[in-house]
């Protein structure tokens, strides 16, 4: 079975907290313990260990996170005369989503495999805009589709190939 995963969702009993969270596309309330996206995604990883256990539990078939990633307003910088992205929010995000999927493996969760979305930036499906970036490959391209194309590694794209080196042994 494969999944999508990038936030979690809460629900409220009280009718004057019904307010519906800035990014819950899915519905729900904030939850105020969790930091949260530009676009009000509550950052969860544990939620996800959780929702992998409960998954797995549930219909013991294998499973597939097919994407995980975050979206942030990169900031194309240059460093030692090389144009990137200091994106330490996405590796963060990343890693702290993996250690969980690591635990969820100890667990005994049957995951057969993990792709992020997206390797290299795209048009956002959730909001149709380029600034709201999520690869690990910055595209020179503006929402107003001015911009090069010119691709440029984020410092992000570093950290994932060592963690794909390393099959996760490089996660802190």
């Amino acid at each position: 079975m494969s999944f999508s995963y990038y936030m979690s969702v809460c629900q409220t009993a009280d009718p004057a907290k019904q307010d519906k969270g800035e990014g819950n596309i899915m519905g729900g309330v904030p939850n105020p313990t969790l930091e949260a996206s530009e676009w009000g995604w509550q950052i969860d990883p544990v939620g996800l260990r959780i929702v992998l256990n409960d998954y797995w539990q549930r219909w013991q078939k294998p499973l597939f996170i097919v994407e995980n990633g975050l979206g942030a307003k990169d900031q194309l910088v240059e460093v030692d005369g090389v144009k990137t992205v200091e994106d330490d929010y996405r590796i963060a995000y990343m890693n702290d989503h993996l250690v969980q999927v690591g635990e969820a493996l100890q667990d005994g969760v049957n995951l057969l495999g993990y792709t992020s979305w997206g390797p290299i930036d795209l048009v956002s499906a959730s909001t149709a805009q380029l600034s709201k970036r999520y690869g690990f490959i910055y595209v020179d391209r503006d929402d107003d589709g001015t911009g090069t194309l010119e691709r440029h590694r984020k410092k992000s794209f570093g950290w994932y190939r060592e963690v794909i080196a390393t099959n996760g042994g490089s996660l802190a």
